[in-house]
């Protein structure tokens, strides 16, 4: 039987070593090279990873293992997304997408309803709205745990 994923608010470096299918040592590797993996410890000095570290340790592995970077050169994409102030994320790996209107809204007969915001040229195509919705959702998560901690 599978083992469901547990929500808790730390997680231990052989719980992330499981859930990320890397090796301990290697994400203690990455703390030295990366400065922004720096996951909290506590008072025995065990590392405590909450779902930020998380999401770096992933972020970071797709930079290496898919998009193939050096060490070097991914720690210079997460410096310059963290000095343009974006989220880590997968997403970030494209180009930023912009879109400064909303999609039209569907009306009850499920066509699109007009609206004067539209762009009548059909600007937003449903994968950027997509990607919209998802760089939107990160920014609202992270603005809920600043607001929580």
């Amino acid at each position: 039987m599978p083992r469901e994923a547990i929500k808790k608010l730390y997680y231990s470096i052989g719980e992330v070593s499981e859930a990320t299918d890397l090796k301990q040592y290697v994400l203690r590797y990455w703390e030295s090279e990366f400065p922004q993996l720096s996951p909290a410890k506590n008072r025995a000095g065990n590392r405590t990873y909450r779902e930020k570290d998380i999401e770096l340790v992933n972020f970071i592995k797709t930079l290496l293992y898919e998009k193939k970077y050096t060490i070097e050169g991914a720690r210079q994409k997460l410096k310059q997304l963290q000095d343009n102030g974006q989220a880590l994320n997968v997403l970030s790996l494209e180009e930023p997408v912009h879109i400064s209107t909303p999609p039209a809204p569907i009306s009850e007969e499920g066509t699109k309803a007009t609206s004067p915001v539209i762009p009548p040229n059909g600007d937003v195509t449903p994968e950027k709205y997509k990607k919209f919705l998802i760089n939107l959702r990160t920014e609202l998560k992270e603005l809920i745990e600043l607001i929580d901690a």
